[in-house]
């Protein structure tokens, strides 16, 4: 891999996120997409699955194979991940309303985690759904489902941690792109019948399948031969 210059990914980084848009989601939701990547040190391999919304029922999973061209650096996953998830994205039949991402939203250092850069390369309403806390001061909600408490930053409120069933552990949500603090709420609980929201979660178990007894070398040199015999 080549030498990585982090002073241009952090002013990219500033740059997107001075382009997402925290305002209320204003268009119908009716698909829900999840979004999930898996790898190894050569190839990465995303998967998108469609759930209808409400209901929950998923109508399309897609996956792409991209060659591993970035480390995984806490901060910058974008720079790793987004090229196969917009490979995949590019893939679906039904273009979701709303798109949840296993990663972080504005809760980042600079405005800017996956799911802002995903929402504002694709302009599209993305929510950040992490398992972990990256980035933010907060105080851990009370253990009842859908209990919350709000991330802040410098007085300004950046995401929440939320608790999708009772006595687990809280996922930390902050909006991508296109959607508002309300709209991470209602849609992280509205999705959430385990966990983690069913359209990640079944994204994630549609990869892990796959990659059950597949080596990512091998997918990836069929989709090239493929390609070329297009």
């Amino acid at each position: 891999m080549n030498r990585i210059r982090f002073d241009n990914l952090i002013k990219k980084q500033i740059e997107i996120a001075r382009k997402a848009k925290i305002v209320k989601c204003k268009e119908p939701v009716n698909y829900i997409a999840g979004v999930d990547v898996a790898g190894d040190d050569e190839s990465l391999i995303g998967f998108i699955a469609i759930l209808s919304f409400p209901e929950m029922e998923v109508l399309e999973v897609k996956y792409a194979i991209e060659k591993n061209t970035f480390p995984y650096i806490p901060n910058f996953l974008a720079f790793r991940e987004l090229p196969v998830i917009i490979k995949t994205y590019k893939k679906l039949k039904i273009k979701p309303d709303l798109i949840l991402v296993d990663g972080q939203g504005i809760a980042h250092p600079r405005s800017c985690g996956i799911a802002t850069h995903l929402g504002v390369a694709i302009n599209r309403p993305t929510i950040g759904c992490a398992k972990s806390h990256l980035f933010g001061d907060y105080s851990m909600p009370r253990k009842s489902r859908g209990s919350f408490s709000i991330i802040r930053w410098q007085n300004k409120k950046i995401g929440i941690v939320i608790r999708t069933r009772d006595n687990v552990k809280p996922l930390f949500v902050s909006p991508g792109n296109l959607v508002d603090l309300s709209d991470c709420r209602k849609y992280i609980l509205k999705t959430t019948r385990y966990r983690i929201p069913e359209p990640i979660r079944y994204a994630h178990i549609a990869g892990k399948n796959f990659l059950k007894n597949t080596r990512l070398t091998v997918i990836r040199k069929e989709e090239k031969r493929l390609e070329e015999a297009v």
